[in-house]
């Protein structure tokens, strides 16, 4: 999902190019518009460097705008917010996007890297042979904490969903503001599969958090790793990448995979309908992303956002620190654990209810 990092700001420079359109509040069109792209990512997921290199060798300026959930960027693109020529969605909000028509086909001929993929990130079933989007980071939904609190890891959603154990920590808990990622850990710690579409195993997962509900802090996408560091949280369900980030500032921070097993996601790099519909936006947004999957680029990505790339050939790229890191790259033992978000149709709205109850009470 997203990495917090180091504060970018270099993009304040041509931030004044950047203005909100009358509906849905995406990137006005522009006169001058041909060189530049607009690129909607989640909070500080790319290697900041990244943007100038692509500048120098294509002339092509990037802005990026940021939201902080599968939910929020669904959201915004259904109010109207038009502009945005690539957008990072997870797997199972790839196969929403598809539903709605929301994404334009990719032109596999002007992907120069599509042959670098992993063949076991090439066929997703969100998207069958990446006719839409193109694998961009993967990694896995966890437990972070910190070593001072513990003499053995939390590798159980116990500690979470439990209300006694939950209750050591009251007030100092926080979930994704996710809906399939926190139901989806509930469910798992329920001994069900986080894609049930069964209204009853969602029902009792939405029960499960209500009864923990008084110890949570935040539902917090954007800024849970911050407030670990800071002690304000002690448990955070979290993304891996943010919590290894998180570690780079004290050593004292860890991530653990439940042994129940966890979700397992990949962003994606993909180009709006919008964008798809314009020649010019739809030539620039596929150079953006050939770049960005470029072995050595996927590899400077890796090294910034603590996520395993799905480019194979980026390996001779990445630190040796974060490949022999298991939380990164899981060995098979662990990874068979590990679910993919898969789409599930019409109950998608039995989700939605749930998390509507669980957030509004």
């Amino acid at each position: 999902m997203k990495i917090r990092h180091l504060v970018f700001v270099g993009l304040l420079l041509v931030g004044a190019a950047v203005l909100l359109a009358a509906c849905g509040g995406g990137p006005a069109a522009s006169g001058d518009s041909e060189e530049v792209l607009y690129f909607y990512n989640w909070s500080e997921y790319i290697e900041p460097e990244l943007f100038d290199k692509f500048k120098e060798e294509t002339g092509i300026s990037v802005i990026e705008d940021t939201f902080s959930s599968n939910e929020d960027l669904l959201a915004k693109l259904q109010s109207g917010a038009e502009g945005y020529d690539v957008i990072v969605p997870s797997d199972y909000m790839v196969d929403q996007m598809i539903d709605l028509d929301m994404l334009a086909e990719l032109d596999h001929s002007k992907i120069t890297s599509i042959g670098d993929i992993d063949p076991s990130f090439a066929d997703p079933p969100f998207d069958p042979g990446m006719a839409h989007c193109l694998p961009y980071m993967w990694g896995t939904t966890g437990i972070g904490f910190n070593w001072n609190d513990w003499d053995e890891a939390p590798d159980s959603w116990s500690y979470l969903f439990e209300p006694d154990l939950a209750a050591n920590f009251a007030g100092r808990i926080s979930f994704l503001d996710d809906s399939r990622e926190t139901l989806g850990a509930a469910l798992i710690y329920l001994g069900y599969d986080p894609n049930t579409t069964d209204a009853a195993q969602i029902e009792e997962a939405k029960n499960v958090i209500l009864a923990i509900k008084p110890y949570i802090a935040a539902f917090d996408s954007d800024s849970y790793e911050d407030n670990l560091l800071s002690g304000e949280f002690g448990l955070v369900h979290g993304w891996s990448g943010d919590i290894f980030t998180a570690q780079l500032e004290d050593e004292n921070i860890d991530y653990a995979i439940p042994r129940e097993g966890a979700v397992k996601w990949v962003d994606n790099l993909c180009i709006t309908a919008d964008a798809g519909a314009d020649p010019a936006r739809y030539e620039r947004a596929l150079k953006w992303i050939d770049f960005l999957n470029q072995p050595e680029n996927a590899g400077a990505n890796t090294n910034f956002v603590w996520y395993a790339t799905p480019n194979m050939n980026a390996t001779p790229y990445i630190d040796q620190e974060i490949l022999d890191y298991e939380a990164v790259y899981p060995p098979e033992e662990v990874f068979n654990k590990l679910y993919w978000l898969e789409p599930i149709g019409d109950a998608l709205e039995i989700y939605d209810r749930a998390w509507t109850e669980i957030t509004s009470q």
